[in-house]
């Protein structure tokens, strides 16, 4: 699924997020259009069009196309991949060309990596995450799968975030940290200490303040 052999992608979900992974695909050499459950009422994103909804993309014969989630909320867009991966459509990992990439680390299918993060050796990136702009993530990070890692944020070496979480902007997490699942780290925070799964944390240092229902 990581080496598309079309250059054309159908983005699904017209929000900001899906200008920044459109951008990305053109610099990749893409053509892209948009699908999204707004149309026909939403037809189109700046200059790019919107032609369809979720179910018009699924009727798009899965070897004439690849896809891209441009969708923010980690489990709505993880159903969405599920959904396309299991119809047998390619979800390949966009990689912004500014980015740094460490040829020793992993990343898996579906993930969007933005423009400026760097990402080091060994470390391990799972499905459908957002790597977003001036990210690091340093040596042996693992990152769960659909988990969304917001602009600016630091992790250092060792640093653990488990699936479907949420790292706010500008966040700096402390090497070894381990972050639970589903858990959302809000933006500015200074994670000193493992942060438990299910759980809204933020400040500096980092704290749980609430159950993440």
């Amino acid at each position: 699924m990581t080496k598309p052999a079309l250059k054309t992608l159908a983005i699904l979900g017209s929000s900001g997020h899906g200008k920044i992974i459109a951008d990305i695909a053109e610099q990749l050499g893409f053509s892209v259009s948009f699908y999204d459950d707004a149309y026909p009422n939403k037809k189109n994103i700046e200059h790019w069009s919107v032609i369809g909804t979720f179910s018009d993309l699924l009727n798009v014969p899965s070897n004439n196309i690849n896809v891209a989630v441009a969708i923010g909320h980690n489990n709505t867009r993880e159903e969405k991949i599920k959904t396309l991966a299991k119809n047998g459509y390619t979800l390949p990992i966009l990689t912004h060309p500014s980015a740094i990439i460490s040829k020793y680390a992993q990343i898996d299918y579906g993930s969007v990596i933005a423009a400026n993060a760097v990402i080091n050796a060994f470390a391990v990136i799972g499905r459908g995450c957002i790597i977003n702009t001036s990210v690091i993530i340093e040596h042996d990070c693992k990152i769960g799968d659909f988990t969304h890692i917001s602009p600016g944020t630091s992790l250092a070496g060792g640093v653990c975030v488990g699936r479907s979480s949420w790292v706010g902007i500008g966040s700096k997490v402390k090497q070894l940290i381990n972050i639970g699942d589903n858990t959302l780290i809000g933006a500015g925070s200074l994670v000193v200490k493992d942060i438990p799964s299910g759980v809204i944390a933020y400040g500096s240092p980092c704290i749980k303040v609430s159950e993440n229902s």
